[in-house]
């Protein structure tokens, strides 16, 4: 098997390469720079010329636009890569004729959830472009799965952390802080709950969705194997790296964060349908994390 992977510069995509290449599966890898294959996923040209031109059997798109700031600021552009960007690759998955394509979706396309843990069959509530976005995303994956028979498979992923992350992600932000025993700030006390979970296991989860036939048409949520505060993360990351960091539990920055953001998946259908079990711990996750960021240092 060969895996072409969109947005192989992201954290997640890199921890995908990796994670592959130690199992012996040949990936393709492209983004906007930085590749042998660098190239814009709205340019029909390169998507079903340059790209077209390689050999692979299956798919992970990951591209997009995720900084949430930039989606609401520019929703034009937001929807221009999200969506369009989506749609060439599956009319490339089509001419191709791939044995799967997987479409990373997001939790966000649940917003703040009603009841907990979310299920796939929990409503959607977007509420920002980027959300919105990945509502179409997944209906365009769905079209294409249903009308022409594209084996489609959909991933909605919480809060994934590990090596290559960007430095203003929350745990990358604890991990740097506490080796330095800098402060670590938790607005609305840390009160808000997700579900983290290192990249090597949606890794995992990927390579059993490209592998088993029962996993097309299907979409599933991703996440660790239970609920986290965020002050829970932060503690955590300060107890491995042995800090001396204070938490400073500081009020909510504004009215819309006086309740907590509590939203966290069950894993029950990758398990039952896949098999699927996690690769690392949570602080297995962790310790590997921080171990990359000290060799940055």
């Amino acid at each position: 098997m060969k895996v072409l992977i969109t947005g192989a510069s992201g954290m997640v995509g890199r921890n995908l390469a990796g994670y592959f290449a130690e199992k012996g599966v040949a990936t393709v890898l492209t983004d906007l720079a930085g590749w042998d294959l660098s190239g814009n996923l709205l340019d029909r040209d390169f998507v079903f010329g340059t790209l077209n031109s390689q050999e692979f059997d299956a798919i992970i798109h990951l591209a997009a636009i995720t900084e949430i700031k930039k989606t609401i600021e520019d929703p034009k552009l937001c929807f221009e890569v999200n969506c369009f960007g989506t749609l060439n690759v599956l009319e490339l998955a089509r001419k191709k004729r791939v044995r799967r394509v997987i479409v990373a979706s997001s939790a966000n396309v649940f917003g703040a959830p009603k009841s907990n843990p979310v299920s796939e069959e929990s409503p959607f509530d977007p509420r920002v472009p980027y959300d919105y976005s990945k509502v179409v995303s997944e209906n365009m994956a769905m079209a294409f799965h249903k009308s022409v028979k594209l084996p489609v498979s959909i991933t909605r992923s919480w809060l994934l952390f590990g090596e290559h992350d960007q430095p203003t992600r929350a745990t990358i932000r604890f991990i740097r802080a506490c080796l330095r025993d800098e402060p670590l700030t938790l607005y609305n006390g840390g009160r808000d709950t997700t579900s983290p979970s290192h990249a090597a296991n949606y890794a995992k989860l990927a390579l059993s969705i490209l592998t088993d036939d029962r996993a097309v048409g299907e979409a599933f949520n991703f996440g660790g194997t239970g609920p986290v505060t965020i002050r829970e993360l932060a503690e955590t990351v300060k107890r491995l790296t042995g800090s001396k960091s204070e938490l400073k539990l500081l009020p909510p920055r504004s009215e819309l964060e006086n309740d907590p953001q509590i939203s966290y998946p069950t894993i029950r259908k990758a398990q039952s349908l896949l098999g699927y079990t996690p690769e690392l711990t949570l602080e297995q996750g962790l310790k590997r994390t921080i171990d990359w960021v000290k060799s940055q240092s």
